[in-house]
Formats: structure tokens, sequence, C-alpha cells
């Protein structure tokens, strides 16, 4: 197998993994459908730095100690579970508070400061607790990697191509949130939102916990 050959290989599989809808996507819509474009971009930037990690660490070997040690596995994984079990679960009770304050949208929202590096850590840590990558990682990155190909290099460079597409993906995702961002603006919808978005990032908190 040829490295061109690999890269459009990986390139197809990495691809309908970054538009299956998901948890990151959940996230990136609806940080930027209110109107939060600079923390969204943070939030973009966090979950390709953690895939960056990731393929970094699977190209040295390092995250087959996830498949090897069951107790490195089930720390990663519970500590993963609760964080996204947190921020549903805080999603969901400010969207309740905004039911309850006179009608009014007046809840505070989780990332009322919008600022780059708060989306950037954000978008990392979710990733980044989510063994399921890794192990996504070790199954499948290795596979592409020629034979006789520096392992590091070639590893880094797929890791690099899913990181393109994860861009260009969350590109038109916040495109498209800024489309709507008008509507979303209004109480009702960001509470609607707020519920919907909770609701996926605790299902996949607690779908995490349960070891599905």
């Amino acid at each position: 197998m040829t490295i061109s050959t690999t890269l459009w290989s990986f390139a197809l599989v990495v691809g309908l993994l970054t538009l299956t809808p998901g948890l990151d996507t959940a996230l990136v819509l609806r940080t930027a459908a209110l109107g939060r474009r600079r923390r969204a971009w943070g939030v973009v930037l966090g979950i390709q730095t953690g895939i960056l990690v990731w393929g970094a660490l699977t190209s040295l070997g390092v995250t087959a100690l996830l498949t090897a040690s069951q107790v490195a596995y089930e720390i990663l994984r519970w500590a993963g579970a609760v964080y996204l079990l947190w921020m549903g679960t805080r999603m969901l009770i400010d969207a309740w508070r905004g039911i309850r304050a006179d009608g009014a949208d007046d809840a505070p929202a989780l990332e009322e400061a919008g600022t780059l590096y708060e989306g950037w850590r954000q978008g990392a840590l979710t990733n980044l607790l989510n063994p399921k990558v890794g192990v996504f990682y070790v199954a499948v990155l290795p596979q592409f990697i020629p034979a006789g190909a520096p392992h590091f290099t070639t590893g880094l460079l797929l890791t690099c191509v899913h990181i393109l597409l994860g861009l260009l993906w969350s590109m038109a995702l916040i495109a498209f949130a800024q489309v709507l961002r008008g509507w979303f603006q209004r109480p009702a919808a960001r509470r609607a939102l707020d519920r919907v978005t909770g609701t996926v990032i605790a299902g996949f908190g607690l779908k995490l916990a349960l070891g599905d």
C-alpha cells in the first residue's frame, strides 16, 4: 500500500466518522448558535488538539495501554463520564432556571466568558477524557501504516488528515449556526437548544459510564 493510497483510504474512514453526528458536533453547534463564535473556534481547536494527542500517543504505542490495562481504561472512562454528566446536567439546570425566572432566559450560561481559551479547554477535555477515541486510534491507525514506513511520522501524517477534515467540517457547522443565530438568540429557542444539547452530552456521559 502506497502512502497516497493510505491517505485517501484513511481520509474516507475518518471522513465518515467526522460527518456522523455526535458529541463534538453537538458541542460546536450549540456554542456557535449562541453567538459565541470565538469560543466555538476554541472548542474546535480543543477537539483537534485532543485528536493530535491521541494520534501522537498511538504512533508512539502509548495508547495501547488502554487496551492492555483495564485499570487505566476504567480510570479514564469514569473521569470522562463524570465530566460529560456534569457538563450536560449543568446545561439542563441552566435551561430549567431560565424557564422559572419569570419566563425570561436569565440563567447564567455554562460558558458566559466566551473566550477562545475556555472553548479550547472544554473541547480538549471532552476529547481527551473519552477513552473510546484512544481505542479507535489503537484499533484503526496502525492498520493504515504501510509496512516499512516510519511508524511515528506516518501516524502523525494520518492524524493531520483527520484534523484537517475536522476543521473543514467544523467550519461548515459554525457557518450554519451563524445563519440561524438570530433564531437561537430567542429565549425559548435558546432554552430548547440547551435542553437538547445537555441531554445529548449527558447521554454520552451515561453511555460511557455504563460501558456501552
